[in-house]
């Protein structure tokens, strides 16, 4: 596919050049860049540069913080990366043409699985202050949505708390996903001894949906709170939130009785961690 080639599509430029051309698009934070590609700072500034010396790309300073670096394409580098675009296209359907149509069919399938998969790999997810940017957008995040898919909106300060404090060990912690360096997920304990932890703020980005990221903040927490001498997890929820519920019950939760006077639940669930 010319991956390998120093002159992808038959350009006088490498894959890891093109790619950059390609990503920097209308205009993109340099420091976004670096995080979306995962690259090292000094093979992105060298990649960056190379580029400049090309007439393709311009790198200056943002108007709205002169910290910050912003990689722009010139009108040199837009029509080349159209060019990239129109011989990727070309390539991709070279690849497609031998094929029948549901050959075709099954291959994008699987590149999607593929894509997706290797996505889910490079989540990661850890033990994050609450205090945190990362964290603290993954939390209003959370509300927002709520707030929106609630039949009567969400306001946080009359729901059961779950502030800074108390998601702080060892009262509590929180665990932030990230993708390329990006918050994607969120969920969070209040601890109480052997008594059961309970979990709050469960959150997944739509960007990140479908990547079985819910599942696995589940999953964390649950060790978290064996690891931390809990005996069960509970949690609650609203109604509207059908997937969530669905995730539970298919996790070996079991719907109780309520246990607290949370205002936006209509469903209550528990789960023994006693091996």
């Amino acid at each position: 596919m010319g991956a390998l080639s120093d002159a992808y599509m038959a350009r006088d430029r490498s894959l890891g050049q093109a790619r950059v051309l390609w990503e920097i698009g209308d205009g993109c934070d340099v420091r976004a860049l670096r995080a979306r590609l995962d690259l090292d700072s000094g093979y992105l500034s060298r990649l960056l540069r190379s580029l400049e010396g090309d007439g393709l790309v311009r790198v200056e300073p943002s108007t709205a913080d002169a910290r910050v670096r912003i990689a722009r394409l010139t009108r040199k580098g837009a029509a080349e990366r159209q060019v990239l675009d129109k011989r990727s296209d070309e390539l991709a359907a070279s690849i497609l043409e031998p094929l029948s149509e549901s050959q075709r069919e099954r291959l994008v399938a699987a590149m999607d699985d593929v894509a997706r998969l290797l996505t889910a790999s490079m989540v990661e997810v850890a033990i994050t202050d609450p205090r945190q940017p990362e964290a603290a957008y993954c939390v209003q995040s959370y509300f927002d949505e709520l707030r929106d898919r609630f039949d009567q909106g969400f306001d946080h300060t009359r729901s059961i708390s779950a502030d800074n404090a108390e998601l702080t060990l060892p009262a509590g912690l929180l665990l932030v996903a990230t993708l390329h360096s990006e918050p994607v997920g969120c969920g969070a304990l209040k601890l109480h001894g052997d008594e059961p932890a309970e979990i709050k703020r469960m959150w997944v980005s739509p960007d990140a949906r479908g990547l079985g990221l819910g599942r696995r903040l589940l999953t964390e927490l649950e060790r978290e709170a064996v690891a931390r001498g809990a005996s069960a997890v509970r949690l609650e929820t609203n109604r509207n939130l059908v997937e969530a519920i669905s995730l539970y019950r298919a996790s070996g939760y079991t719907e109780v009785p309520a246990f607290n006077d949370e205002p936006y639940a209509h469903h209550w669930f528990e789960k023994s961690l006693k091996a």
